[in-house]
């Protein structure tokens, strides 16, 4: 979205034909997985229910997961120059998060996003598995959040 004279974002046509699409395709996977599972480029997936920042609406995104002993953990990688908008309503609202995978319901979870230490052996646990993350971190300016997703 293109920003004002004040810094507020504006939408664009272009800006809202994409956030349609980008539900049109949340929506048909989200389906997909409850259906069949899902994987996308070999990485299992979950549905992450989050409730928007701005508009406290439910939202369903599918997302790419990792294994952890304590839960799942998911990469803030999407979303250009900024966080995608799954993080962000994660962050906002984190008491309302639960995740859904492929023959559970969703269970209750509670995110934490990593740091230090604990940042670095899950980053590199997921860039063992999925080097590919490496390589699109190197694209970015922005360190991409790690976050643990443990059941409440």
């Amino acid at each position: 979205m293109a920003q004002d004279q004040r810094g507020e974002r504006r939408k664009s046509s272009f800006g809202a034909l994409s956030l349609w699409f980008q539900r049109k395709m949340n929506a048909r996977t989200t389906g997909k997985i409850r259906r069949k599972g899902g994987k996308y480029l070999g990485m299992d997936l979950l549905i992450l229910h989050t409730t928007g920042r701005r508009s406290g609406e439910p939202r369903e995104t599918p997302i790419t997961w990792f294994a952890d002993d304590d839960g799942w953990l998911v990469v803030a990688s999407g979303g250009g120059k900024r966080d995608p908008d799954w993080y962000v309503n994660l962050m906002a609202h984190p008491e309302q998060a639960a995740v859904e995978v492929h023959g559970s319901p969703a269970v209750p979870v509670t995110p934490h996003r990593l740091a230090g230490d604990d940042r670095a052996q899950a980053w590199q646990r997921i860039t063992g598995q999925q080097p590919r993350y490496a390589k699109y971190q190197q694209k970015s300016a922005r360190e991409y959040p790690v976050v643990r997703l443990t059941r409440r």
